[in-house]
Parts: structure tokens; C-alpha cells; sequence
């Protein structure tokens, strides 16, 4: 059984608001299905340097994988880990998944392969699907006491890999019917899952239900990206994130519209060529991503013509940031707050009603509440913990009951962690966090796991890592070191701390910023002065 008791009650106040109704038996694979028979099966679904597709081939090929799944001899709800790139291989292997009643795991392409292991044990994931240029990340270590018995490859041939068996996803689903009928789930079996960037100790999977694309659409695309079928998405943020996953699977093909795929890294001239090639209409992306962009060789010569909305999330977005796009492009860029656990955005600034700074307001669907350490709720101007309830949230993290317990409370209200004021206009505005957590170009890191991290250094004697706001607002990590020797090159020893870093952790969670010194200041107690630290 994979059905989940889903913590939000069915008939709670953000579903009526909105009007949202499913029935009992549903399959999420609809949000792409659907689109056959209301009129867009000719109706162009993927476009992008890694080639076309429309509604009706993409469906055909997502067909194709949920048979070539049964074959392995899967049974329903088994997890089948997605390690791949923004290519059509992606929503067809999801949505085939999805349909045939198996369970995928949208998992970061920069993953570790300690982490990789990690995922693989926890999900009990038999098959996997990998892009060819990611198939050495299938190492021993990363196979090591995991049950996965098959990796097939998309985009190329198989290179080197620790898995039993290989199968070329070119040559094999050809040979599989191009339709099939949806498993009958119950709106509330899994659907996929997600895991969290995991900044202590293990990461959390996030479980989402079969119900949770469709409701995320009602609630944050309909009322802010209002899309048409006429429209292009183009998602920066690859498909693994949560906000990549909605820009690009789900709200496009929930009203017939399109999606521009983009693999690679995203670089600034890669990004202007595919807009001015592809003409986008709705763009996606993170401050950031909006600070290189405008700052970019070429930036002044590109095409944005085909724009009308620009979006951002998951970090305060400056002033200067939102002004330097406006000139570069015309448009006001639309900030927005939500997190893997809802799935989406809640918190969202409209094109018609922005506050610079804000997050934004409540999104239809989504109750809010602020609450002070007692769980007091407090009223407009004062500071409270977050708390967000919508029927797009998990219910649960995978075998973590105590994290669960933690995060996912009564009646399915979230515990964000983040402190916010709200204002008499019902605008909400980030103070920081109730933890030490801190957000990095989009993604949580944990200053003291850097910190653990850097002091095993064999050059290191003594370190201390904090986070601290740059001028434009965005938050960036610096580290503070004593080193064993000295007589180094900083320019060199800063490049390899960072790099030791990226390598032991994950390559987003290094120390931007690195000064040496000859001592840490202390405490009376002898502990490291970290204000003073941050004041040096």
C-alpha cells in the first residue's frame, strides 16, 4: 500500500478558498495526460536544444516508460531514483513512472556519492535512470549495500558504472506499446519524493502525494502566473528542485503550454541564446542567477523581447537586483517564498502589488500564521515563526518520524523555521531564521557543518565559519582561519580549502569568502568570540 494519511484535512479552509476538488481514485500522471483530450495533443510541450516534443509524442514516450518499469518487474510503489538533466528524458521517464504506479526521486545532479548511497539504501531503489555523461557517479561506493539491481541511461551509452546491469533507454523502449492506461491510485498514495540539501546529518525524503501537483497549480499558478497555452516556460532552476519542478513540469502542462529545457550549466550566454532562440514568454530564475545576468558580457545586446513575467524565489531579492533587471529588461521582477515541503510557492508579490524586500503575500490556498516561541499568534508589525498550511505539503519525511514530528504538526500546519514580520497590508517580511540555518544561492547550508568541515583540514588549526549579508541583501559564507604553517599563499590556500570543502560536502557549501589570521578571538571561557569574529 502507498497510500499516506495526508495530515492537511480534505475539507480544509485554503481548498475551499479555491475551490479545489479531485476525485478519490486520481493519478498525478493527468497534470501531462489530460492534455490529449482537451485539444492540445498537437500543442508543442518541450522545445529546447535537446530537441521537441509535443503533447502527443511526449505522452507516447512516457507510455513507453511506464512499460519498460513493469518489465523490470517493479510493483507498485517501488522507488526508482531520477538522476538526469533538463532533457525530454526527464518528464517522460517522471510522468511514466508516475502513471504506471511506481514512485520517482528527483534527486540533485551534483550529488556525492556518499549521498548517492544514502539515497539509494533509504529509498530501497531497484532501478535507476541517468543521463550517459552521469553514469561514473554509479560508483562502487555510491552501490555499496544498495538493492539497485538496474541503471538504464538516456542521452548516450553507458560509460563506467557499478551497477549489474545497463540498458541503453534508445535502443530499449522503441520495442513498448505508446499507451497506458493510468494505475489507480488513491489521491492520497505517494506520487514522488524529494530530499531535503541535508545540512546536518542525513537528509530528509520528502514524500508528495498524487493530489499535490495538481493542487500546487490551483493555488500559486493560476493566481500569479495566470498561464495560457500560448505561453513558454523557461526554468533556470533545474527540474530536481522543487521550484524548478513546478516552473517547468507542472504548471506549463496544466494548461497546454510549453516548457524550454535547458541542460548544462547555466551560463549567462547559454541562458540569452536560448531566450532569444526559444522566445520564452515566463522566466524563472533565482537572485543570483539575476545579479550574473545583468552584470554578464553581452547582457545589453540580448533579446528579452519575449518576456512578460520574470519570477524569483528562494532568497531576498535587493533592490538593486530588481532595479538592475528592470533596466536590462523592462520588467519587475515577481518575488516569491516557498520551500520542497509545500512543494511551491506561498508567499508571492503580484505584478500588479509588490513591496521590494517582501516576500510577498499569503497565495490563495495556503493559510499563514506567525507565532512567537510560546505559539502565541502575534498580529501585523510584530516578529513570529512562520507557519504554513496547504493541501500541497507533505505529510511526511521518509523513516524520519522524529523530523516529521518536528516539521509537520497538528492538522498539517508546517513549521518553517523562518521568522517574519507582517505588515499592515498583509505583506510578510524575512528576519532570518529560528535555527542557524542559512540560505545560499537558493539552497540551506549549516555554517557549523562548513566549519567541522574545514577544521579536519590537515592545514588547518582553528576555524570559524559564519553567514553574513552582503550589501545587496543576499547572504554569503565566510570563513575565518588559523593555519597550521605559515609562509602560504592565501590566493592558493583559499582555493584549496574551497575545493576540500566541495569535495568532502557538497559543491554549493563552501566559504565564499576566506581571511586568515594568526589568532581567533576568544571568550573569557576560551571559546571562539564569534562576534567578535563577525567583526573582524
Amino acid at each position: 500500500m502507498t497510500e499516506i494519511a495526508d495530515q492537511v484535512p480534505q475539507d480544509n479552509p485554503g481548498a475551499r478558498e479555491i475551490g479545489f476538488a479531485l476525485p478519490e481514485r486520481y493519478n498525478a500522471s493527468r497534470i501531462l495526460f489530460d492534455n490529449l483530450g482537451n485539444g492540445n495533443a498537437e500543442r508543442l510541450a518541450l522545445t529546447g536544444p535537446a530537441g521537441t516534443r509535443t503533447y502527443r509524442e511526449l505522452c507516447a514516450e512516457a507510455a513507453r516508460w511506464g512499460h519498460a518499469f513493469q518489465s523490470l518487474g517493479l510493483t507498485r510503489g517501488d522507488r526508482i531514483l531520477l538522476f538526469l538533466d533538463d532533457t525530454p528524458a526527464y518528464p517522460a521517464a517522471f510522468f511514466g513512472a508516475v502513471r504506471a504506479g511506481f514512485v520517482p526521486l528527483l534527486i540533485n545532479t551534483l550529488t556525492t556519492p556518499e549521498l548517492l548511497q544514502f539515497y539509494l539504501s533509504d529509498a530501497g531503489a531497484q532501478v535507476a535512470v541517468t543521463d550517459a555523461e552521469f553514469c561514473s557517479r554509479f560508483s562502487a561506493e555510491a552501490c555499496k549495500d544498495t538493492p539497485l539491481r538496474t541503471l538504464i541511461v538516456v542521452n548516450g551509452t553507458a560509460g563506467e558504472h557499478a551497477v549489474a546491469e545497463a540498458r541503453n533507454a534508445g535502443e530499449w523502449l522503441p520495442d513498448f506499446a505508446s499507451v497506458l492506461d493510468a494505475a489507480d491510485t488513491h489521491r492520497n498514495d505517494m506520487a514522488f519524493w524529494m530530499y531535503s540539501s541535508g545540512s546536518t546529518g542525513r537528509p530528509k525524503g520528502i514524500v508528495h502525494l498524487q493530489h499535490d501537483m495538481a493542487y500546487s497549480e490551483q493555488a500559486f499558478a493560476r493566481s500569479v502566473l495566470k498561464l495560457s497555452p500560448g505561453d513558454i516556460c523557461f526554468s533556470v532552476p533545474k527540474i530536481f528542485f522543487a521550484y524548478g519542478f513546478g516552473n517547468s513540469i507542472t504548471f506549463p502542462f496544466s494548461v497546454g503550454a510549453a516548457t524550454l529545457l535547458l541542460p548544462g550549466q547555466p551560463k549567462s550566454a547559454a541562458i540569452f541564446a536560448a531566450i532569444e532562440q526559444y522566445r520564452p514568454t515566463v522566466f524563472f530564475g533565482l537572485p543570483t542567477l539575476y545579479v550574473t545576468l545583468t552584470k554578464a558580457e553581452g547582457a545589453d545586446a540580448a533579446d528579452f523581447s519575449s518576456l512578460r513575467m520574470a519570477v524569483s524565489a528562494a532568497e531576498v531579492l535587493s533592490a538593486d537586483v530588481f532595479n538592475g533587471w528592470k533596466r536590462l529588461t523592462g520588467l519587475e521582477i515577481i518575488e516569491g517564498l516557498g520551500s520542497t515541503e509545500v512543494l511551491h510557492i506561498y508567499l508571492c508579490n503580484r505584478a500588479e502589488t509588490k513591496k521590494l524586500g517582501a516576500a510577498g503575500m499569503r497565495v490563495p490556498g495556503y493559510e499563514i500564521m506567525l507565532r512567537d516561541s510560546d505559539g502565541r499568534e502575534v498580529g501585523d508589525d510584530e516578529e513570529g515563526i512562520l507557519w504554513v498550511r496547504g493541501d500541497s505539503a507533505t505529510p511526511l519525511y521518509w523513516n524520519r518520524p522524529d523530523k516529521t514530528a518536528e516539521t509537520v504538526r497538528e492538522d498539517g500546519w508546517i513549521y518553517t523555521g523562518d521568522r517574519f514580520v507582517r505588515d499592515s497590508d498583509g505583506f510578510h517580511f524575512f528576519r532570518g531564521r529560528a535555527d542557524d540555518l542559512v540560505k545560499i544561492s537558493g539552497q540551506w547550508i549549516y555554517p557549523l557543518e562548513v566549519e567541522l568541515c574545514l577544521a579536519d583540514h590537515p592545514d588547518v588549526r582553528e576555524c570559524a565559519v559564519y553567514a553574513a549579508e552582503l550589501p545587496d541583501r543576499r547572504m554569503t559564507l565566510k570563513a575565518v582561519v588559523v593555519m597550521n604553517r605559515g609562509g602560504f599563499d592565501a590566493t592558493e590556500a583559499t582555493r584549496r580549502l574551497q575545493d576540500y570543502v566541495k569535495a568532502k560536502l557538497l559543491p554549493y557549501k563552501y566559504p565564499r569568502e576566506v581571511t586568515f589570521v594568526d589568532e581567533l578571538p576568544k571568550t573569557g571561557t576560551g571559546k571562539i568570540d564569534r562576534q567578535a569574529v563577525m567583526r573582524m
